[in-house]
């Protein structure tokens, strides 16, 4: 069975990648936008970065510019305001659509997952969040609004990582 290990990425500088490349982890991937309200959620994003990385986790940025035009900068401008404005560490994919006929193969695979609430489909705003799961299986998803600290996220990271 294919998992979301075997789908082709490009980081942000045109690497190619995949989320095999962080095989036994636990992975949020998260749409990602610089000029969005929800923007601040970069913050959030990060802590869980630092908080988790040691023990098995990383986030996943993912530039879209799907929703209101809100992340129309080159990658390198996207760097650039990522590590400036909010010391990003984590790794950032290439900028890709989400939604549509031009929806790239991982969020095929992710927009299939229901939230909470079991809704599946299509990705609503900026920051909806995926959780991967250590075996590459999509564990959880979170809409938009849901704080990257919010207990509901870190409860299913804690759950993935053993704690």
């Amino acid at each position: 069975m294919s998992t979301v290990y075997d789908i082709p990425l490009r980081t942000l500088d045109g690497a190619a990648t995949s989320l095999a490349d962080h095989r036994g982890k636990a992975v949020l991937v998260v749409n990602v936008a610089s000029k969005c309200g929800l923007t601040p959620q970069y913050e959030g994003l990060e802590r869980l970065q630092k908080r988790y990385a040691d023990r098995g986790f990383t986030v996943l940025g993912v530039p879209c510019n799907q929703f209101g035009g809100q992340e129309p900068g080159s990658a390198e401008e996207i760097q650039t305001f990522c590590s400036a404005t909010y010391g990003v560490s984590f790794p950032m994919l290439e900028k890709i659509e989400v939604n549509g006929p031009g929806r790239h193969p991982l969020y095929a695979a992710l927009t299939e997952v229901p939230d909470a609430s079991g809704e599946a489909g299509d990705i609503t705003w900026n920051f909806e969040k995926f959780l991967v799961g250590t075996d590459g299986q999509v564990v959880g998803r979170f809409r938009p609004r849901t704080e990257p600290e919010a207990a509901e996220v870190t409860g299913a990271i804690e759950a993935q990582l053993g704690a």
